[in-house]
């Protein structure tokens, strides 16, 4: 008899995250990572309307079926919220199909295309400070590719001395590491057209591996004009949320770099169809990932499959995961031990990594984990 969907948990766990836990009639169980951080309750609820009304008591392996059914069931689409629900389930529907059949999920999608995925390291800070030490430190600790904000809030038209400000830290940083090692740097939407195109100009002599959000998404109309000001790769994605949400910046040809990210842009399934579609562009992949451990892992299964995929990025040791961090979550901690700046891929099945349940119980509860509001000098809200 075909195994079916029989049951489900929900876990809010530090510093930010949300897991959810399927269970089949066959007893076997896979893990995923529906949330929008700061916005773990709206998005549980999300997955308890998915799951009860669509795939409660069905068939655990139509993945591409429930997938479509969860997207179009409802005449209202897309967005972070549902995105990120399907996403998580999603997860875990790859996960119980590969558990079923004994072989990693990239097994499953095609085979590898790697032997392991080259990763980042974040410095800085939300506001970017100390960041020449915090380079330093994790080059030597064997990093090869770190990235940094570019800048804390930022005026629609700033001072000079703002731009310098930027320019300054990214000079540090690399004098600090040498011309070996990449350094991302990302405007994180905070920083207006109009100031973009100066920074992107300015801090093109250090030669940045990319500019990322250099816009906030509802500006990617203005990314070509961007890109005429700088040879810097521009990287995007994050906010974006199906392949729908990407055909703009395929098909205006300024991005160079994208990243989905797997527990908002709808999962495994989905963000394997958003590479698809960056390769036939000439587009990098390098999957969005401030998050825990199953959304590292379900990252790590496409980027193993993509031939165009380019980094990885990860949380260990990240500002934000002050109260808890990913390792801590696993059973086996070692499938994410870095080396030379890159994880080998993990050979379990699945999704390759082993949640200790006893430790998610223990620890889950409310999590109220917001990020901050950021305002002007004149009181006015500024981009965070």
């Amino acid at each position: 008899m075909t195994d079916r969907i029989i049951d489900y948990e929900l876990y809010e766990v530090p510093p930010r995250w949300l897991f959810v836990r399927l269970e089949t009639s066959d007893g076997t169980v896979g893990w995923g990572e529906p949330v929008v951080e700061g916005r773990a309750r709206t998005v549980r609820t999300a997955v308890e309307e998915l799951l009860d009304t669509y795939l409660l008591g069905e068939p655990a392996g139509r993945i591409e079926d429930h997938w479509q059914t969860m997207y179009r069931g409802g005449f209202y689409r897309g967005g972070p919220v549902l995105m990120s629900a399907i996403a998580g389930v999603d997860q875990a529907l790859w996960d119980i199909k590969g558990k079923r059949f004994g072989a990693p999920v990239y097994e499953l999608l095609g085979g590898k295309a790697r032997d392991r995925v080259r990763v980042y390291q974040w410095v800085g800070g939300d506001r970017p400070e100390n960041v020449a030490e915090a380079a330093r430190e994790k080059v030597e600790a064997g990093f090869s590719a770190l990235k940094m904000n570019a800048t804390p809030e930022m005026r629609r038209i700033d001072s000079p001395a703002a731009v310098d400000a930027a320019v300054d830290r990214l000079r540090a940083v690399r004098e600090a590491v040498g011309d070996e090692v990449d350094v991302g740097v990302d405007f994180h939407g905070r920083v207006a057209k109009s100031m973009a195109k100066r920074l992107a100009a300015a801090l093109e002599p250090h030669r940045p591996m990319f500019i990322e959000e250099p816009v906030l998404p509802e500006h990617n109309d203005a990314l070509p004009e961007i890109a005429a000001h700088t040879t810097t790769p521009i990287a995007t994605g994050e906010r974006l949320f199906s392949r729908w949400d990407f055909k703009q910046v395929f098909e205006n040809g300024s991005v160079d770099v994208v990243q989905p990210d797997l527990s908002h842009a709808g999962g495994i399934t989905e963000v394997k169809k958003i590479a698809d579609m960056a390769e036939a562009y000439d587009v990098a992949l390098a999957p969005h990932c401030p998050l825990g451990p199953i959304a590292l892992a379900s990252c790590v299964q496409v980027d193993a499959t993509a031939p165009n995929a380019l980094i990885q990025e990860q949380s260990l040791d990240i500002h934000y995961n002050e109260t808890s961090d990913v390792l801590e979550y696993l059973s086996d901690p070692s499938v994410f031990d870095y080396e030379d700046g890159y994880v080998d891929l993990p050979d379990g099945p699945g999704l390759g990594v082993e949640i200790d349940e006893d430790h998610v119980r223990t620890v889950a509860g409310d999590v109220d984990w917001h990020n901050p509001v950021w305002r002007h000098e004149d009181g006015g809200v500024a981009e965070w």
